[in-house]
């Protein structure tokens, strides 16, 4: 069965079913779609990504993590976090689904693995810590869902509440939703790298781990294609913001020792159909600090 790994759909609905129509073309009902979080937000279309997409997680014919705007979803309904400009899930969150939408995504994974011709590796949605083995990432990421998913959803609110200083747990959520960038000293960040901290991908691979990294999130990185690392996020729904945005599936050579290595072009995109990103009136902006080690999340990707 071929596996399909998806970049950040964000409410890009009809790209979605362009790749995917093109994935049925050529492999007929013969693959397994692996999502890389940000099924939702900034888009035209949330609801339609979703319904797109549960049907084939729930008959095991997918694999979607959490990203940070399904977390940004989860924070508006607990009425943590008000929307703002560009957010797009005012219809989803008012719908007469919300519920149930609610109790499907919070129970969603967060790291999801598996192997390519005998390579181990990880799905994940922004970034791994780079002192993490695949071993500590999945326990980490349990810990997560334990509480995230808890049949009590006051269990989740109260993690979503909680100090991430004080709170390992939250943690480990923010760095695996959200982390660009690490320190020296351990200390990560939602923000582009500033000296002395590097992309956590370039920490991750001094490390010289055993297995691979799929991964989102990054749209002004953009496709990135380096061993052992495949980054997804090409911007679809940020079309117009001084670049093209487009829809990026990877689709790799099971046949290949190691599908992991370069160089590899296995890779198909949808130019996004129109113009989503718009830029926000003066003062719409907003900043918030979170986590462990000081400011952390800038809630404007």
């Amino acid at each position: 069965m071929q596996p399909v790994f998806v970049g950040d759909v964000q409410g890009c609905a009809a790209e979605l079913a362009d790749l995917l129509e093109r994935v049925r073309g050529v492999h007929g009902e013969d693959f397994e779609l692996w999502l890389v979080g940000d099924l939702v937000n900034r888009g035209p279309a949330n609801l339609q990504a979703l319904q797109a997409v549960r049907p084939l997680v729930e008959q095991g014919r997918a694999r979607y993590v959490l990203g940070n705007h399904e977390i940004w979803l989860l924070e508006s309904f607990f009425g943590r976090r008000p929307l703002r400009h560009p957010d797009t899930m005012g219809d989803l969150l008012a719908g007469p689904d919300i519920d149930d939408w609610v109790e499907w995504i919070r129970r969603r994974p967060l790291v999801e693995t598996g192997e390519l011709s005998g390579r181990p590796f990880a799905m994940v949605h922004a970034a791994v810590h780079p002192d993490w083995t695949l071993e500590t990432l999945v326990r980490r990421a349990r810990e997560v869902e334990a509480r995230l998913g808890h049949p009590d959803r006051n269990v989740a609110k109260r993690l979503l509440a909680s100090d991430p200083e004080r709170d390992a747990v939250l943690d480990a959520l923010l760095l695996i939703t959200n982390c660009r960038s690490v320190g020296p000293d351990g200390s990560w960040s939602s923000g582009e790298p500033a000296a002395p901290a590097v992309p956590w991908h370039a920490a991750w691979s001094l490390r010289a781990h055993g297995y691979g990294v799929v991964y989102g999130h990054w749209a002004l990185q953009g496709l990135h294609v380096a061993p052992g690392l495949r980054g997804l996020d090409t911007g679809c729904v940020h079309h117009g913001r001084d670049h093209e945005g487009f829809l990026t599936a990877w689709l790799p050579k099971l046949a290949r020792e190691d599908p992991f290595a370069l160089p590899d072009r296995e890779f198909w995109q949808v130019r996004a159909y129109q113009r989503y990103y718009r830029e926000p009136s003066p003062g719409k902006e907003t900043h918030r600090s979170v986590g462990k080690n000081g400011p952390r999340l800038k809630e404007t990707d």
